[in-house]
């Protein structure tokens, strides 16, 4: 029912999760951080599957190129922010861990889905990503510069080469990540 506006995509810094407005059906009232009810529901649903992975998540808004036209020196920046941490709201009150948030950003229209043509609806979206373990470590202020081990201790030969390093995106061999398709199912896409 919603799997036009779901799309999954892997990134250098995870499995990118985006929900896009649909013209006809967007995920807030313009101008709002208010979620609709059925993207508050998709989102309500998508806590226990992203849970199932121990990574940490990242969460962003985005809006399309349509300047807010609100009072102050509230736009589309603060709209976005405000978006996402919607968003964050509604998976933690899905059951997510709030501290498995890494961050919650807002991008305003700077990174526009269709750049080609700012004001379509899919430009105005909320992305997750399912972080990986270097990407965390990265938004967590650690450029994974971990001490390199002793060689004595590597392979018990004093002077030899280090054995070769476990990767460190690498997950537990129990908490490999859910294939595109298999998260689908899950969710009911």
């Amino acid at each position: 029912k919603f799997k036009d506006q779901i799309m999954f995509e892997i990134t250098p810094d995870g499995l990118r999760i985006q929900i896009v407005d649909a013209e006809n059906r967007p995920m807030f009232d313009s101008g709002s951080a208010r979620l609709k009810p059925y993207f508050e529901d998709i989102l309500l649903a998508m806590a226990d599957t992203i849970k199932a992975v121990p990574n940490k998540i990242s969460i962003s808004g985005h809006t399309d190129a349509k300047p807010y036209t609100g009072t102050g020196d509230f736009g589309n920046w603060e709209l976005s922010a405000n978006r996402a941490n919607a968003a964050r709201r509604a998976l933690v009150a899905g059951s997510y861990p709030d501290q498995q948030v890494a961050r919650v950003v807002g991008y305003a229209s700077s990174a526009l889905f269709d750049r080609e043509h700012p004001f379509n609806p899919i430009n105005r979206r909320i992305d997750i990503i399912v972080l990986t373990k270097k990407a965390q470590r990265a938004s967590e202020g650690s450029q994974g510069a971990e001490p390199a081990p002793d060689a004595t201790k590597a392979n018990g030969t004093p002077g030899a080469a280090p054995a070769t390093p476990a990767d460190p995106n690498a997950l537990p061999a129990d908490k490999e990540p859910l294939p595109a398709h298999e998260l689908r199912e899950r969710l009911n896409l």
